[in-house]
């Protein structure tokens, strides 16, 4: 009885009485088990980061499996391994779970007992609100902590202490539970999740098999068989039947703790930031040359104004999530430690450079407002940014690649959010402008230049002596900018267009607000940013070059009075266009007799004296008038003279008489002098007239004369 109950035992078929489970068979099982549940808890580790992660599970899966063990051999009752546990997590959590809170990273305090109490119930959720890597701030690593410790005493106990060989054998149902809750917890990067899972599940089917004593040499191979088809089918049919779709995991089901839409567009403050040019914003320090200040990323138009998606809703939105003490990141370039101090900015947006790898606040309590959307580079604080805030971002500023680095790069397959109301005229403007442009970089320069050369610049403070602009970089707006005469805005109005005008050309683009400072300024280790500093810009994203930032803003000294001025003085050349040909005159065909052939009655006269065009004028007018006032001044003559030949006065008759006389010398053209006497003229007509009624003439003639003399 004793062989064949030892031959039992070893043979892992049962354990007889309460005795547990022992020799090489159960050294097997725990190693086996143990090492499956570290297996199944791999994908908490990007969530936390290596360097965090792995102590605390390794800590949890040692920890657990010693009082597994312990309490299979000394035969504890459940409350006494559950208080072991518990003991276990206050006493040891402190160095694994909560390393920020203890002195020194291994002795705990006050704060540390009260973070793990907290953290026990807290920390699931904290960890899937938080943007990956979380880091090791407060309890974050309470969570896998506890997986590890619980799952690795319950599978040691289960396999250990149970009597009957089938139920010990559910053992192999904690790392897959422990799977699926690492899953949930994690993120949607994996490494052969598929292989990965038909591993595991291989490996837990063939130790239940054998741990309830039911595997023969015949069973064993078919088994495996069993086992490598359903693997091989899994790798092979699993990406065809689950095509594309993202790994479903809990925090992107999570709605976001901030809302950018909630909020005014922070594009449309650009004026009122202008307005405070000379008001000191915030200070920064390290600031390296030539860095730029991003205060918010904006990816969405809705014909009225750019907004800031940032809900997840397309790849280049991203989220805004609450971040640990480090923030992964894939961008290349310099790494900087920049401190800025708040002074007046207010708002809830926070000014970041570069892509941020740690943000650091000297009030803790301020550390849990922060969100940060790593796509877009941008950062917010929930309760608001007020004077006197602190703080320090450790960040990677990456190069700007000129046009010649970027090449024939194309633009980067990101996912923007969806216009909508954008104006016609902005289509238009593109295609016009871009025509003659090949590579995706060369279209992003030509619609720059195009803005930014013929442009002109003005913030629209006419009591400044701005030229007038309207502000807005809505659609009316930007219809107004590149349908008029001259183009006249400032960054907002052109970053706006430009963003627009790439994405009807179809380039990924976003509108950045933030701060650049001055010439004088760049490379200062420290300066005071004030309104004066506000800039919109645009970026585009090109394969293997992320988002390459464009200035479509013409300069400040390029506004509307100084070109007026400026011209003028270096005038373009003026070539005078000859005149055009006059038309070759119509020639009629000769045999043509029924064409009328009527002469122009002024041809050749225009070029003629003034005068002759004015006697002709009168000769015309004057010949109906001597037609129709001809007889009346026939008829008016008589009667003059019959009325001087029937006078009563004598000398009147005479004196008529006597010019009747002259009237018909001057007809029979012989004018009398004018300076002879009454007689000598008719002497002179006697002898003039001599055949012509020659007496009576003479008789006339003296007989006037002694009469009216």
């Amino acid at each position: 009885m004793t062989a064949t109950a030892t031959a039992t035992a070893t043979s892992g078929r049962g354990v007889r009485g309460g005795a547990p489970r022992s020799g090489w068979p159960a050294v097997v099982d725990v190693v086996l088990l143990v090492g499956v549940l570290a297996a199944a808890l791999v994908p908490l580790v990007p969530v936390y980061g290596a360097r965090a992660a792995v102590p605390a599970l390794a800590g949890g899966l040692v920890l657990g499996a010693a009082i597994g063990v312990l309490g299979a051999v000394r035969r504890w009752s459940a409350i006494v391994v559950v208080a072991l546990v518990v003991l276990a997590y206050f006493l040891a959590g402190g160095a694994l779970a909560a390393p920020s809170t203890t002195v020194g990273g291994v002795v705990p305090t006050l704060r540390t007992l009260t973070e793990l109490a907290v953290g026990a119930t807290a920390s699931w959720k904290q960890v899937l609100t938080l943007q990956p890597p979380v880091g090791t701030s407060g309890a974050l690593l309470a969570a896998p902590f506890l997986l590890a410790l619980v799952g690795a005493v319950t599978v040691t106990a289960t396999a250990l202490r149970v009597r009957s060989p089938g139920r010990a054998a559910l053992a192999a149902v904690v790392p897959g539970v422990a799977l699926v809750g690492a899953v949930l917890l994690g993120t949607r990067q994996v490494i052969a999740p598929v292989a990965t899972g038909l591993g595991l599940a291989a490996v837990l089917v063939g130790w239940a098999a054998w741990r309830a004593g039911g595997v023969r040499p015949r069973r064993f191979v078919a088994l495996g068989v069993l086992v490598a088809v359903v693997a091989g089918c899994g790798v092979l049919g699993g990406p065809l039947v689950t095509g594309s779709t993202p790994r479903y995991v809990l925090r992107d089901e999570l709605v976001p703790p901030f809302d950018p839409r909630a909020y005014p567009s922070p594009l449309s403050a650009f004026r009122k930031i202008v307005k405070a040019k000379d008001d000191p914003l915030f200070t920064v320090s390290g600031l390296p040359a030539g860095a730029r200040v991003r205060l918010a990323t904006m990816d969405q138009f809705d014909g009225v104004v750019w907004n800031v998606a940032g809900d997840g809703s397309a790849q280049g939105s991203g989220e805004f999530r609450r971040v640990g003490e480090t923030i992964e990141t894939t961008t290349r370039g310099d790494r900087a430690r920049v401190t800025i101090e708040v002074e007046q900015l207010s708002g809830v947006w926070l000014p970041t450079v570069g892509q941020a790898t740690a943000v650091r606040f000297e009030d803790p309590v301020v550390a849990g407002d922060l969100r940060y959307n790593d796509a877009t580079g941008a950062a917010v604080l929930t309760g608001g940014v007020e004077r006197g805030l602190r703080y320090t971002l450790d960040t990677v500023v990456p190069p700007v690649p000129d046009d010649a680095t970027v090449g024939e790069a194309p633009q980067a397959p990101v996912v923007v959010p969806d216009d909508s109301g954008v104006p016609d005229v902005i289509g238009a403007t593109a295609a016009d402008v871009a025509r003659d442009a090949g590579t995706p970089v060369q279209i992003a320069r030509s619609l720059q230049k195009a803005l930014a050369e013929g442009g002109f610049f003005s913030h629209g403070l006419t009591e400044a002596g701005d030229s007038p602009s309207l502000s807005g970089h809505g659609a009316d707006r930007l219809t107004t900018l590149l349908g008029s005469d001259l183009m006249v805005g400032d960054g907002e109005q052109y970053a706006s267009a430009m963003a627009l005008m790439a994405r009807q050309m179809g380039l990924p683009s976003r509108v950045v607000l933030g701060f650049v400072p001055g010439e004088e300024e760049r490379g200062a280790e420290s300066m005071t940013v004030t309104g004066d500093d506000v800039e919109a810009w645009v970026e585009i994203a090109f394969t293997g070059h992320g988002w390459v930032p464009f200035d479509p803003t013409p300069p400040r000294s390029q506004t509307p009075q100084e070109e007026s001025t400026t011209k003028p003085s270096d005038p373009e050349p003026q070539v005078v266009q000859p005149p055009p040909p006059p038309p070759e005159p119509v020639t009629p065909p000769e045999d043509d007799t029924e064409q009328p052939q009527a002469e122009d009655p002024d041809s050749g006269d225009e070029g003629g004296p003034v005068w002759l065009r004015v006697a002709r004028v009168a000769g015309v007018v004057a010949i109906p008038l001597v037609v129709l006032l001809g007889p009346l001044v026939v008829v008016l003559a008589v009667k003059a003279r019959r009325r001087r030949r029937e006078h009563p006065d004598a000398v009147v008759r005479v004196a008529g008489g006597w010019d009747e006389v002259l009237d018909a010398a001057r007809d029979l053209r012989h004018p009398p002098s004018p300076l002879a006497t009454r007689r000598e003229t008719a002497d002179e007509l006697t002898r003039a007239l001599s055949g012509v009624s020659g007496a009576g003439a003479a008789w006339s003639a003296h007989r006037a004369g002694s009469v009216v003399t």
